[in-house]
């Protein structure tokens, strides 16, 4: 039977036949009991893992007090939060809370383009975009995503995306006109295959702004929240944006998401021009406090970055040992992709089997997105099961070049 068959969910996603009931830490417990490694951490939400003491507490905390409020009055936690994640930023003044990372990156588009407007230059509303990335669901974000696989059936793209090669730094340039308001990148490429934007690149890219009065809008809702190995990825270019969008890991599990700006960027963002009923609720507003809490204590980030080089080094010894199903190993931090040989969906398939959860990405790569919290000893429980699948997937290999 098909999903629509069985289920009223609307049948936009491709769901495997299983379904978890509770996790702990790094694992996951499926309703028939198994325990599996969850390697995709609700693709680089859970940053800390499944209940979380510090998340539980501040939750059931705030479940007692207040669930929901209007935008219309004042929120001291959201006020703490906006302030902690500016001055964590490097660069940002003000931040809006969203729900989702597409409301986060609406937010920006609509910022980028008030911006201008609000310093008499309506005209400039087109922002550049990169080959390979993925910005959102939303008719805006889809376009500024520019795939037309995601594109299709919904009629003509929002107007206002000049999309371009990544790390082509002469066709940025060729790009830019009288109408261009702003440059929008990912760090680091996360559904577009783990692409990582050359640093000399993205120094570029702000030099370029400066010169032509554009803002650098940084999409961070994969790479935010420790993900690369720092608090935001932007860190490790050493170089600022005007806007950055964050979502995913933001509320560790909780939805939550958070444009951030320059006082300069958000000009025009006036009472009236934007707005959530959701954004900045109670709840998920605890549950973002709580995370920073966690990841901001000594010693956090240097754990990640420790776990980033022991996965890496093991991935790329498997690598060598089965060159006839992956390729090579790429990434920062704890998001690191695996190139396969195979089909990716074939490998995600194959890991999932050996009850090891991770996600395919673009240009064939499956993603390994651990929770930030994983240990040594269950990065090498992973390797373990990857070097399994890669077994049974060059046997199976063998069987069908032997006609069996």
């Amino acid at each position: 039977m098909t999903q629509s068959a069985t289920s009223h969910l609307l049948p936009v996603f491709a769901r495997a036949d299983l379904a978890f009931e509770r996790g702990e830490g790094v694992w996951l417990i499926a309703t028939n009991g198994e325990r599996y490694l969850d390697f995709t951490s609700g693709v680089a939400v859970n940053a800390l893992g499944h209940a979380h003491p510090a998340l539980v507490a501040a939750l059931q905390e705030q479940a007692t007090k207040l669930w929901h409020m209007s935008n219309l009055f004042k929120s001291p936690d959201g006020e703490r939060l906006a302030a902690r994640l500016c001055e964590q930023s490097g660069f940002a003044d003000f931040a809006f809370f969203a729900n989702s990372g597409a409301e986060a990156m609406e937010c920006a588009i609509k910022v980028t383009r008030k911006h201008h407007a609000a310093k008499g230059h309506g005209e400039r509303y087109r922002i550049i975009t990169f080959e390979g990335a993925f910005h959102g669901r939303t008719l805006a974000t889809l376009a500024a995503t520019g795939s037309a696989k995601y594109l299709d059936g919904f009629g003509p793209p929002v107007e206002g995306f000049d999309q371009v090669p990544l790390g082509d730094i002469d066709a940025v340039k060729k790009a830019i006109g009288p109408h261009t308001a702003g440059i929008l990148i990912e760090p680091v490429q996360g559904e577009g295959g783990v692409r990582t934007a050359p640093h000399a690149f993205v120094k570029a890219l702000r030099e370029l702004c400066d010169q032509h009065g554009l803002l650098l809008v940084f999409d961070e809702v994969q790479t935010g929240m420790g993900r690369t190995g720092e608090l935001f990825a932007h860190h490790r270019f050493g170089v600022k944006a005007d806007v950055m969008s964050l979502a995913k890991a933001l509320g560790g599990g909780f939805p939550i998401g958070a444009c951030l700006a320059t006082s300069d960027a958000a000009a025009g963002m006036t009472p009236g021009s934007h707005g959530s009923t959701f954004g900045g609720n109670p709840l998920a507003v605890a549950a973002a406090n709580a995370v920073l809490d966690v990841m901001l204590k000594p010693g956090f980030f240097d754990h990640v970055q420790k776990m980033s080089l022991l996965l890496k080094q093991k991935l790329a010894s498997v690598v060598d040992r089965h060159p006839a199903i992956l390729a090579d190993v790429r990434g920062e931090g704890l998001l690191v992709g695996v190139k396969a040989v195979v089909p990716s969906g074939d490998l995600v398939a194959a890991l999932r089997d050996e009850r090891l959860l991770t996600v395919g990405a673009g240009d064939n790569v499956v993603r390994f997105l651990p929770p930030l919290i994983v240990s040594a000893a269950e990065i090498e429980e992973s390797v373990t099961r990857l070097e399994r699948a890669c077994a049974a997937l060059s046997e199976s290999q063998l069987k069908r070049a032997a006609g069996q």
